[in-house]
């Protein structure tokens, strides 16, 4: 009598079985994760012009705001993309016969994140017309800045720029926006003019 019991209470676990494979065929699997839509403003610069040494071309879309952080030196300023969630810190130097160690400075900051890092890419900018020797490092990856660069006319002035965002890294999803920044930021050093 057991031998039939349990006989019988498999082949009932098998027809189950059986019955909840074929009804799993067409089951609903959840999407994968995606990333929010982002819409980008239209691209128009305006002239940055101050007291400081320096002036530039910059978005429309971005604001700026001298640092006024305990530690910042003058004409240190922020350029703030409220929209996107990015900030890039611009920081000035005055250079002192110590041109050699503010960009090994620069470098060092820059190769840094090379630990989060996937690749670093350098993008050289000479314009000797208007004194401008700088260099563009672009960061893939997760690092915690995607864009930095200086821009000096190699005797007496050093600009430098971090680009940083609001939120973790995630390389795939500021993706488009890094590009889109990225591009404001060759703008900017292409228009960069000394006083």
């Amino acid at each position: 009598m057991y031998k039939s019991v349990s006989q019988y209470l498999i082949v009932i676990a098998s027809v189950l079985l059986f019955i909840t494979t074929i009804s799993c065929k067409d089951t609903i699997t959840p999407k994968p994760r995606g990333y929010f839509r982002i819409d980008l403003p239209n691209k128009n610069y305006q002239k940055f012009i101050s007291d400081c040494p320096y002036s530039f071309d910059y978005p429309v879309y971005a604001n700026i705001l001298f640092d006024n952080d305990a530690n910042a030196e003058p004409c240190w300023i922020n350029m703030d993309f409220d929209k996107i969630g990015g900030r890039l810190h611009i920081s000035y130097k005055k250079v002192d016969n110590n041109l050699g160690q503010i960009l090994e400075d620069s470098r060092k900051l820059a190769y840094k994140h090379s630990i989060k890092a996937d690749a670093i890419h350098e993008q050289v900018f000479i314009r000797p017309d208007h004194k401008i020797y700088g260099i563009l490092y672009e960061i893939d990856g997760n690092a915690a800045s995607s864009v930095q660069f200086f821009v000096t006319d190699s005797v007496n002035h050093y600009v430098r720029g971090a680009l940083y965002f609001n939120v973790e890294p995630n390389k795939d999803s500021l993706a488009p926006v890094i590009r889109f920044i990225k591009d404001d930021i060759i703008v900017m050093i292409e228009s960069f003019e000394w006083k």
